[in-house]
Formats: structure tokens, sequence, C-alpha cells
């Protein structure tokens, strides 16, 4: 794809200036070489982490499939999120986004540009996630904006993601540019089962231990990389509870 020239986007300086002086939010993605599960990527990856479910000034709900377990267990409080400051951090990108989408859309967009301009240049695959800790259809609001056109990218770009949302998995089933898994809780099974019938690859959080197999599926340990939903397609991606998901009593963990 021929992007136009990324230092020339449209105010994009001044969207940058008003994102620090509003809300102390610089930069929006993250290198996955700084989180525990994405640095096992064998791909250059970066993620979005922005506060999940109503952690915003305005108690908008980031992750509208979320289950009370599922909020409970977030990951936004493992890892380096149960640093205060990291935290903080994530709320602020959640605040400039629930109140100047605008802005945040803007900088979201040349942000990915920026980086897709890296990879061609340095000739490596480069992966994003942009809903780390909430489920938003981001790829759809940029391409809506006019601000980026993911399904132009070059073949070395991939988009991936987590979700709840079954219709946005419906949406994007069979896009190769954007690969989406469906995330089970314990208050979705009847959409997890319709994914299940579907051939659309699924989560499943486990206490115990991963199995071999569930539900007549194949289990593949989704901790040993974040991007295995690229590589094994109908499949169940099994993952080990962490956070205060090891403290679950919804049944959003399963302990076999």
């Amino acid at each position: 794809m021929k992007f136009k020239n990324i230092n020339e986007m449209k105010n994009i300086k001044e969207y940058k200036a008003k994102a620090k002086a509003a809300y102390n939010v610089g930069r929006l993605l993250s290198d996955g070489s700084t989180n525990a599960k994405t640095s096992k990527n064998d791909i250059k990856t970066f993620i979005l982490y922005i506060a999940p479910y109503n952690q915003n000034n305005k108690g908008i709900n980031l992750c509208p499939m979320a289950s009370k377990g599922c909020a409970a267990a977030c990951l936004f409080s493992a890892g380096r999120g149960k640093f205060s400051n990291v935290k903080q951090a994530r709320i602020n990108k959640a605040n400039l986004y629930v109140n100047d989408k605008e802005t945040f859309l803007n900088i979201l967009g040349y942000e990915i540009q920026k980086e897709i301009y890296k990879a061609i240049k340095g000739s490596y695959k480069i992966a994003f996630r942009l809903n780390g800790t909430s489920d938003l259809d981001f790829i759809g609001m940029l391409k809506n904006k006019n601000i980026f056109d993911y399904s132009k990218t070059p073949s070395n770009v991939i988009f991936y993601d987590y979700t709840k949302i079954l219709g946005k998995c419906i949406k994007y089933k069979g896009d190769k540019k954007y690969i989406l898994t469906f995330s089970r809780s314990e208050s979705n099974t009847k959409d997890w089962i319709k994914a299940l019938e579907q051939n659309i690859t699924t989560s499943v959080v486990f206490g115990n231990y991963i199995p071999k197999e569930y539900k007549g599926k194949k289990v593949i340990d989704g901790d040993k990389s974040d991007i295995l939903m690229l590589y094994n397609k109908n499949t169940i991606l099994g993952l080990k509870a962490k956070g205060d998901a090891k403290k679950d009593k919804s049944n959003f963990v399963i302990n076999l």
C-alpha cells in the first residue's frame, strides 16, 4: 500500500499535543516485547492497552460483552498491569478515547502507519493487537473515518484480537488481514457454542491444567505465544488463569 507521508497527516502534531496536555497520553501502542506473552511471538508485535470495562471518567463500557467473571479476572490486573503507574496510563488512554475519539483514532492510525513503514523498510513481519484489554472494533472505526484502511496493507502485516462479540467474529470471518478468536466466559455459552459450530477459533481459560481436547476440539496451549490463532484455525486456545482470575468463583475459569 502506498501511504501518504505520515509526517504530513492532517493535524497529527495538534492531535498529539492535545492528547498530552488534556489526558497525559503520549504513545498509544506498546512494544510487544515488554509483555510476557507477546514477547514470545515470532512476529514483531504492537499492542494497545486501555483500561477495560467501565474504568474511565464517563463510565462507558469498553468491553460491551464482558461478564462479571471476565471483568473481575481481566488481564488489566496481570503482569505490568499490577503497577499503579501502568494502570493510570491505561486509564488515561481510555479517558482520551471516550472523550475525544477523533484525536485517539488519528493518533492510533498514525502510529500504525509509522510502524508499517519501519517494517517495510526493515523487511520484517509485523502484527498489531488493538484490543489488549478492551473489545472494540478499532479496525472498523479507522476504516470508516478514512484514517487507515487495513485491507490495503502489505502482506507482511497482520492484525489479530480476542473478542466476546460473536457478531464481530462473523463480520471478519475469512478475512486474512484481521484474525479474531472468540473468548468463552461464564455467561456466553450459547454464543460460544455457535462459534464452535461455525468453526471459529475460540479461547477458554482453564484453572488446573490445559487439556489436549475439549468439547470435541483440539486444544492448543495459547500461553506459548499470543499469535497461535494465526496458525491454528478451528481449535480452542487454552489459557491458564492469571492475575485475579486465579480467585475466580463464577465459572469464568474452567477447572477440570
